[in-house]
C-alpha cells in the first residue's frame, strides 16, 4: 500500500496552496487507487484536509467523493481528518 508522509515531504514545509494542492492528490490517489488500495475514507480525509487549507478543487472533490459513501464511512473520514487536524 502507497503512503506518503508528510513529515518526510519536500513539500512537508511550504505553506498555504501548494501543501493544500499535496493534499488534494493524496486524496484522489486513495479515491482512484492510484498506487495504492482504493481507500474512500482515507480519500475524504484527506480532501477534507486539503479544503481546510484552502483548496477549492479538494472541496468540489469531498462533496462528490461523500455522495458514494455511507454515513458510518462519512464519520469515520471526518473523525480521522479532525485528529489529523489537532495532531498537526
Amino acid at each position: 500500500m502507497a503512503r506518503f508522509d508528510m513529515t518526510h515531504s519536500e513539500m512537508a514545509p511550504m505553506g498555504g496552496e501548494a501543501r493544500a494542492e499535496t493534499f488534494c492528490d493524496m486524496g484522489l490517489m486513495y479515491a482512484t487507487g492510484r498506487g495504492c488500495d482504493v481507500d474512500l475514507v482515507a480519500a475524504h480525509k484527506w480532501l477534507n484536509i486539503a479544503a481546510i487549507k484552502g483548496s477549492d478543487r479538494a472541496a468540489e472533490l469531498r462533496a462528490d467523493l461523500a455522495h458514494t459513501m455511507t454515513k458510518m464511512q462519512l464519520a469515520e473520514a471526518l473523525r480521522a481528518a479532525r485528529e489529523w487536524m489537532t495532531m498537526h
